[in-house]
């Protein structure tokens, strides 16, 4: 049985706040977002490790002008990306106590994207820059634009045409036919 104050604290929650039908949902995907970053950032973090031992080593001297602007870009991105990674759980900690979740799950998604094509560009050039020393420039560039295309593939292209379709699929009207609500009927 619910009190006059639980219903009062349910319809009118303070500013942002979620009513408690949606509390559980904006825990959960508040909990998600925390999952990805868990996968994405050790990523960020060794290659930018990596990154930051190279030019410390002797043979690295060694490389072309044009692969050491390319060690730039890729260091650069990958910096970048870890940075835009780590930010979401930096500002939760100054943050606290959150006045606005949903705001914050906001910009915390916008960062993580952000992250997610630094580091995209970061592993094409780091691809290329590997590739280029072992094998050569011309096979490192193709090498770069093969993983180029499967990342714009599967990690922006795919999820976005997804979307679209599923966005537009639950705009359009009811399709004519046998409902679950029919079939539920009949069987009683």
């Amino acid at each position: 049985m619910m009190t006059s104050q639980q219903g009062k604290a349910s319809v009118a929650a303070p500013a942002g706040e979620l009513p408690a039908g949606l509390a559980g949902h904006d825990e959960a995907d508040m909990t998600e977002m925390l999952n990805e970053l868990r996968i994405l950032l050790p990523g960020a973090q060794l290659l930018t490790g990596f990154l930051i031992a190279l030019p410390f080593n002797s043979g690295f001297q060694g490389i072309v002008r044009l692969e050491k602007w390319i060690f730039m870009a890729t260091f650069l991105c990958s910096l970048s990306s870890l940075i835009l990674f780590t930010a979401p759980a930096v500002q939760h900690r100054v943050l606290r106590p959150l006045d606005d979740r949903m705001r914050f799950k906001n910009v915390a998604s916008k960062q993580m994207l952000a992250g997610a094509f630094f580091l995209s560009l970061s592993l094409v050039l780091c691809a290329s820059l590997v590739i280029a020393e072992v094998v050569g420039h011309l096979v490192g560039l193709g090498v770069a634009a093969i993983f180029a295309s499967l990342i714009l593939m599967l990690w922006w292209l795919y999820p976005w045409t997804w979307k679209k379709r599923h966005t537009n699929a639950s705009s359009l009207p009811p399709s004519p036919g046998v409902r679950f609500d029919d079939i539920r009927k009949e069987e009683r």
